[in-house]
């Protein structure tokens, strides 16, 4: 872990930007006290993972599987 100061981060970011590309976590200190610690940002995922609720449906009941009216469903349990 590199450890840099406030005057470092304002004259040397690019140094310390770099660092933090290749993962490196850096601690910054004023005046010999931890005041923040940077750690490099993981990469977002494109999409979440969703299931396929309708291909599992397919694998439990087959392919002639009922299909369900979720509207009728809830408009029943509504009354």
């Amino acid at each position: 872990m590199k450890t840099a100061t406030v005057r470092d981060l304002r004259y040397h970011f690019s140094e310390l930007e770099a660092r933090l590309r290749q993962g490196e976590e850096i601690v910054i200190r004023k005046r010999r006290q931890v005041v923040a610690k940077l750690v490099p940002m993981r990469p977002k995922a494109d999409k979440p993972y969703l299931p396929d609720f309708a291909a599992r449906r397919r694998r439990i009941f087959g392919e002639d599987a009922p299909t369900i009216d979720m509207v009728g469903i809830v408009t029943w349990d509504r009354g």
